[in-house]
This record gives C-alpha cells, sequence and structure tokens, in this order.
C-alpha cells in the first residue's frame, strides 16, 4: 500500500487551489531510471490515466500509474520544508539497489 501524509495532502491541495484547479489531482509515475532506480514525476492532471490507482486523502486525490505503483509499494509519499530542501519526498519502503558500475553515485 502506498499512503499520503497529512502534511503532504494539505500542501498539495494549497498548490492545486494556487493554480486554480483545486479540484484536479497529483498524478505520479516514473519518469526514467538509471544504475540508482527509478526516478518519479509529478504532474497536475484533470483524470486519471487509463490504469491508474486511485488514492485519497483529506479530499485530495492522487493518481499512480499501476507500474509505478508496484514500485512504491510500501512506501509513503510526504511532502518536507526543511530550508533549502523543500518539496514532496517518498520515504520508507526500500531504496533501490546499485547496479553495476555505479561507483559511489548512488545514495
Amino acid at each position: 500500500m502506498v499512503t499520503i501524509t497529512d502534511t503532504a495532502a494539505e500542501k498539495a491541495k494549497e498548490i492545486l487551489s494556487e493554480e486554480g484547479k483545486a479540484e484536479w489531482a497529483l498524478r505520479f509515475y516514473t519518469a526514467g531510471s538509471g544504475c540508482c532506480g527509478p526516478s518519479y514525476g509529478i504532474d497536475i492532471v484533470e483524470e486519471p490515466s487509463k490504469g491508474d490507482k486511485t488514492l485519497e486523502k483529506n479530499g485530495l486525490k492522487v493518481y499512480i500509474d499501476s507500474d509505478t505503483y508496484k514500485s512504491l509499494e510500501g512506501m509513503n509519499i510526504d511532502y518536507v520544508e526543511e530550508g533549502e530542501r523543500e518539496g514532496f519526498v517518498l520515504t520508507g519502503g526500500q531504496p533501490p539497489s546499485c547496479g553495476p558500475g555505479c561507483g559511489s553515485s548512488c545514495g
């Protein structure tokens, strides 16, 4: 199961409202992959794509494509504001394993 924290839900609703799209949703997808594992993207969308899983938290809808949902299993979608580090983050779950030839580029 993928969960959304209260903080992430409230921040997402704030962003959607500021964009004039309060009834829209966030959509998470896999944006690419490298030796350190996948990278994820976030879009603001009006409707889910075919096959998307739908999560709801505090009135926020989040769509996640089915392949991405599998890779996020056991993770939390959170929002952090820590100095220069601000944005949506994924926490929990298993970190990606580094493939051969990665050296110290992962981590």
